[in-house]
């Protein structure tokens, strides 16, 4: 009896314990779920279409899953002024609460990444980083005409000045600044002027400084509470990382290089598909990156003239010169459609992966070229003409004429000029065919 009561002790003791576990894990989960949620995104990249669906997505995050606040850290050159009045219109309609936080140190909140951290209902930057140089530029990367320059800029100020209004004289003046004279601000300028709110190391620190901070939303003021607050990350999905990447000049250039080669190959060579299918998939893909990059159009008829060069060069006894005029011409077509003048330093091509990838393109084509001259030159291997110079056996044959046989194949044939008499059995070879007989003479 005292046995079978210690057993039944020791029973109830451990169902006593896995029920203080089950109860201490319910109640952290339930408490993980009370407290307070922020979500953080990272915009590392232009301010282009992609990144404004990635914006719009984020935000429509926070809001289903009631966040009290969306951080979004941002790298940024700029990028397109619509994409960017875009992201601060998705930004002003939050419900939640935006703070923009430009980070991490010695990043660039710079032109269109200004205005959108202006735009966020509260902002802060880390040490050592870089707001500002606002002033727009058109869609292929020129400077504006005067006219066209003072209603950009105007359209911009117009955009900005509810937004940075609030914060005083001081900071309205430097916003403007940024758009007027692409003016440049530190981190602690811009908090001097009261152009953010917060310099902040990181985003833990950030969280720590927006406690008890009130911002104006659509839905009125609201005080932040940020004091346990948990951590969600958004990241980009895949298909906005490859349509950011497919923004990249130097990705747009090497898939437009990629693509015309190939189709060209396909064009050339008719009866494969792999060629044909590799260009069409880069050129789909390159026509994403040009429909969005500032480009100079005139650059692409360069780069017509430049592969129509290398066709020629094949097709035409030039021995390689139209080649190394194709090479000049797609250099210089490939600098005018990426790289002219004002257009940002970040949508620029790169010019060695330029002048490489038009060497590379040249002896491509001089190669096909060497290709098309060799086989030129080559003895013919097929027909009646290829007979001549073959060897085979006599296999009836009176001395004058009889039959040959030439691998698997029986022809009619005559003894040669000069040649010794045949019988049958002995080696012979072809000097000459006339028709479909063959004057053969005897191997000695």
């Amino acid at each position: 009896m005292p046995a079978k009561g210690i057993i039944l002790f020791m029973k109830q003791l451990r169902i006593l314990f896995l029920s203080f576990v089950i109860l201490s894990c319910a109640n952290a989960a339930l408490a993980q779920s009370d407290a307070p949620l922020a979500i953080v995104m990272t915009a590392d990249g232009p301010i282009t279409p992609p990144m404004q669906e990635y914006f719009k997505r984020g935000i429509e995050t926070a809001e289903r899953e009631g966040a009290e606040v969306l951080v979004i850290e941002l790298n940024t050159p700029g990028g397109s002024v619509d994409s960017m009045l875009q992201i601060m219109s998705l930004i002003r309609a939050s419900d939640v609460p935006v703070v923009v936080y430009v980070a991490p140190r010695n990043a660039i909140a710079g032109s269109a990444g200004a205005m959108v951290t202006m735009a966020g209902h509260a902002s802060a930057m880390a040490p050592e980083t870089i707001i500002g140089a606002s002033s727009p530029i058109d869609a292929s990367g020129e400077n504006l005409t005067s006219t066209a320059e003072a209603k950009a800029i105007e359209i911009v100020k117009a955009a900005i000045r509810p937004l940075v209004q609030p914060r005083g004289e001081e900071a309205l003046a430097l916003a403007e600044a940024m758009v007027d004279e692409a003016k440049a601000a530190t981190a602690q300028e811009a908090l001097d002027a009261g152009l953010i709110d917060f310099i902040a190391d990181d985003t833990e620190d950030l969280l720590q400084s927006l406690d008890g901070f009130t911002v104006r939303t659509v839905n009125g003021e609201r005080t932040l509470d940020t004091q346990n607050i948990r951590t969600e990350s958004v990241g980009m999905s895949f298909i906005e990382i490859l349509l950011l990447l497919l923004t990249d000049p130097n990705i747009s250039f090497l898939l437009l290089a990629i693509g015309v080669q190939a189709v060209l190959i396909e064009i050339s060579s008719p009866g494969g598909w792999v060629a044909g299918f590799i260009g069409a998939v880069c050129l789909t893909l390159a026509t994403y990156g040009l429909g969005v990059l500032p480009v100079n159009w005139f650059g692409m008829l360069f780069l017509m003239i430049a592969f129509v060069l290398f066709i020629l060069d094949i097709k035409a006894p030039t021995h390689g010169a139209l080649t190394i005029a194709g090479v000049a011409s797609f250099i210089v077509g490939a600098l005018v459609l990426f790289n002219s003048p004002g257009t940002p330093d970040f949508q620029k091509v790169s010019v060695p992966l330029v002048v490489g990838m038009g060497i590379f393109t040249g002896l491509t084509f001089f190669g096909i070229l060497l290709l098309a001259l060799r086989a030129q030159d080559r003895p013919i291997q097929t027909g009646v003409e290829s007979l001549t110079g073959k060897t085979g056996t006599a296999r009836t044959f009176d001395g004058e004429s009889g039959q040959v046989q030439l691998g698997s194949e029986l022809w009619s044939a005559e003894t040669a000029a000069g040649s010794d008499p045949i019988s049958k059995g002995d080696r012979v070879e072809v000097v000459e065919v006339r028709g479909l007989r063959l004057r053969v003479k005897k191997i000695k």
